[in-house]
């Protein structure tokens, strides 16, 4: 598992990329039931780590992995659609008892081991740099990476059947080698429904995406390496398990929990690409400012957040710090804005992730009706996108993004939703264009270089 920050905005964002492989433990919980707590394993993995001494950095081992969307089935009523090609589990989580941490404002690299045993005694505690870390996990790391680098494998073979673009896509109008889970007249149709849904009250806002597939024969670190190019963002990140991959080049914040105790959320909505001339660019920027759909989707998100958050943080300590601020990346630009809050007695990072999961940001408001919604319109599950990848270190920091721009491999197949956030003065047509705005930078990853 790689999470790699160096191409965030916010030098607070970029301080730090980890690689870690080969858990201690592992936890794979392919589909939640409803009513029962799936982070038990994981609060009990956490009072197993030990406290690092001195300075350190979030994670320096410690606990990752991934939720996928379909988690939030686990504390919500929510109908699943019944097609599921690449079967994502809802959660895939590790133990991990060291990592290769890069600090981008101190240059340094440095080997974190955890002296954490495999029967799971925690007497030890973590230690730091190489020449430090203590323990034949050093040396098990130290071997890997002194000795000659393998070739990448092939795209992973898995459980999953992803579909023959033949039999079971539509081509898309910009790329027909891509196959969608909707044609363009459906996918404005379901569009168009929703805004009927926002008309009779049932919500103010849902997140509507279309699976794009297309085939891909190379590894997941190659798609990896093309993605951190020409696409780099705050939340970059690779998981490779044994039957699938997923790359991400998400630029939006899920949860981020400092010490235990405080809490930060940053979500996105509003999207405008950019522009080679620098006027254009900045034109398209302060129109995205001035926007009123832009800026209502952004604060009904903000709303549905504060109250996700307020379920587990203490009273009056909930509060946006941040409202529809520009931040600009690669290829598009956004509206962000950021709520905190302070856990209350009680409440730790799971009670949290419980009361949030899946993110507001990609599912609408009210948030179970708008994912109701979604799970009437939407053919295929979403598996890993709009879930998160996370990590939980020792000292009680957790962070996570949320899986957008992210593509899931398997059997030589590759999958890659996007979507939009549907509101009563959306225009069907233009939401269905946006989602290939946003796709065009994914698209040209997948696409050979030109000689």
């Amino acid at each position: 598992m790689l999470l790699d920050s160096t191409g965030a905005v916010r030098i607070r964002d970029a301080r730090y990329s980890i690689l870690t492989a080969d858990p201690v433990e592992s936890l794979r919980l392919d589909r939640p039931e409803y009513g029962t707590d799936p982070f038990v394993v994981l609060r009990e993995w956490q009072r197993r780590l030990p406290s690092p001494e001195g300075q350190h950095p979030p994670f320096c081992g410690g606990i990752a992995g991934l939720m996928s969307y379909e988690l939030g089935g686990a504390f919500e009523v929510v109908p699943v659609p019944a097609r599921d090609d690449f079967r994502t589990p809802a959660l895939l989580a590790g133990l991990f008892d060291w990592a290769i941490v890069w600090d981008h404002i101190e240059h340094t690299v440095q080997l974190w081991v955890l002296e954490l045993d495999r029967g799971g005694n925690t007497t030890a505690t973590a230690t730091g740099a190489v020449e430090t870390a203590g323990g034949s996990r050093r040396d098990w790391v130290l071997e890997r990476l002194q000795g000659d680098v393998p070739p990448s494998p092939p795209a992973i073979a898995g459980q999953g059947t992803p579909p023959e673009p033949s039999l079971r896509g539509n081509p898309v109008p910009t790329a027909p080698e891509v196959r969608s889970s909707f044609r363009r007249d459906d996918y404005i149709a379901a569009v168009e429904r929703v805004i009927e849904y926002i008309r009779a009250g049932d919500v103010f806002q849902a997140n509507l995406s279309q699976q794009l597939t297309a085939q891909w024969s190379q590894s997941a670190v190659d798609l990896y390496e093309r993605v951190r190019v020409q696409n780099p963002a705050p939340f970059c990140g690779l998981l490779q398990a044994e039957d699938f991959a997923v790359v991400s080049a998400s630029p939006e914040r899920f949860l981020k929990v400092s010490g235990g105790r405080y809490v930060e959320t940053r979500p996105i909505k509003g999207t405008r690409r950019r522009h080679r001339s620098p006027i254009a660019d900045l034109f398209t920027r302060n129109e995205l400012s001035a926007s009123e759909k832009d800026r209502a989707e952004n604060i009904m998100i903000v709303d549905l957040l504060r109250n996700d958050i307020s379920r587990v943080c203490q009273a009056g300590t909930v509060k946006v710090t941040g409202l529809c601020e520009i931040e600009v990346f690669e290829t598009v630009q956004h509206l962000v804005s950021t709520v905190e809050g302070e856990l209350r007695s009680g409440c730790d990072i799971w009670h949290l992730c419980a009361a949030t999961v899946p993110g507001g940001s990609i599912t609408g408001a009210p948030k179970i009706r708008a994912m109701q919604i979604i799970a009437e319109l939407e053919p295929v599950v979403r598996g890993a996108y709009c879930g998160n990848l996370f990590y939980a270190g020792p000292g009680g920091d957790f962070d996570s993004s949320i899986l957008i721009r992210t593509f899931t491999l398997q059997n030589g197949w590759v999958q890659f939703p996007v979507g939009g956030g549907i509101v009563a003065d959306s225009r069907s047509s233009d939401e269905y264009e946006e989602t290939l705005h946003k796709a065009a930078g994914m698209l040209r990853t997948l696409r050979p270089p030109v000689s």
